[in-house]
């Protein structure tokens, strides 16, 4: 089996072999969130008033960096399984997307995806790309899933989502360095809570994006004018289906990205 450092150790290695002159790839996990301050950011926005307009329920949460490696990964339950044991793996599809369709200038979040992956959209096939490396989902301890030592952390997760709950990391110089997914309830509410994880570890330094709203330029779009039974077209090809009401009416009122 592939060994893999753990984000502290690649960190420590890296600092080690910096002091002793060696320049090493930028594949460590400096400039994006800890473990720590993942989950804090994930619990204060799960509790958020007024709520997030899903279920209520306990989240995952995943960070990873610029170049899709896994350097944090969360929840908010008393333990492992008091969240849908499937988001782990889809909160860190999630980042792997937001962070491998995103650039410098322009994010995209994983809901502003959902139109243009359908059949006859611009992107379609898409979200069979890039597929999920299940050595680095399921491999480890089951007993560290969430904790600082999660075994995803340090590996390249891959996979891409193309619902709510991804978004890219700009911190407050503007630089993109990563993006975070989050997943446990529905995908309106993901993107909802997603959206509140990042203020929250102040990386909302979005650039640009195709909302329509220049204030929140990465946000959901709830644009899709549905014909009978069929899933509708987005006026804006950016489009996302309405989980509720209440997430939409939330949505529009989330705090605006930093300048």
């Amino acid at each position: 089996m592939k060994r893999r450092f753990t984000a502290k150790l690649w960190i420590a290695a890296s600092m080690a072999l910096a002091t002793a002159g060696v320049t090493f790839a930028a594949d460590d996990c400096t400039g994006v969130p800890s473990q720590a301050a993942l989950k804090a950011a994930l619990k204060s926005a799960v509790s958020a008033p007024g709520g997030n307009g899903g279920f209520g329920l306990q989240m995952w949460a995943t960070v990873v960096n610029r170049d899709g490696v896994v350097c944090a990964v969360a929840f908010t339950g008393t333990d492992r399984g008091d969240q849908w044991p499937g988001s782990r793996v889809i909160s860190a599809q999630k980042a792997n997307t937001a962070n491998a369709f995103s650039l410098p200038g322009l994010a995209l979040s994983t809901a502003n995806l959902y139109s243009a992956t359908q059949p006859g959209g611009s992107l379609y096939g898409l979200q069979h790309s890039n597929p999920v490396d299940t050595s680095v989902a399921y491999g480890g301890d089951s007993a560290n899933n969430g904790q600082a030592n999660d075994a995803m952390t340090g590996g390249k997760i891959g996979g891409v989502n193309v619902f709510g709950g991804g978004l890219a990391l700009y911190n407050s110089s503007h630089k993109l360095v990563g993006a975070v997914g989050v997943s446990g309830d529905s995908s309106c509410a993901d993107h909802n809570i997603a959206w509140r994880t990042r203020a929250n570890l102040g990386m909302d330094y979005v650039p640009g994006g195709v909302s329509g709203d220049s204030t929140r330029p990465d946000n959901i779009v709830y644009d899709i004018a549905l014909r009978g039974v069929s899933a509708g077209t987005s006026a804006s090809g950016w489009g996302h289906p309405v989980c509720s009401d209440a997430a939409k009416t939330i949505s529009g009122n989330l705090t605006q990205t930093k300048p």
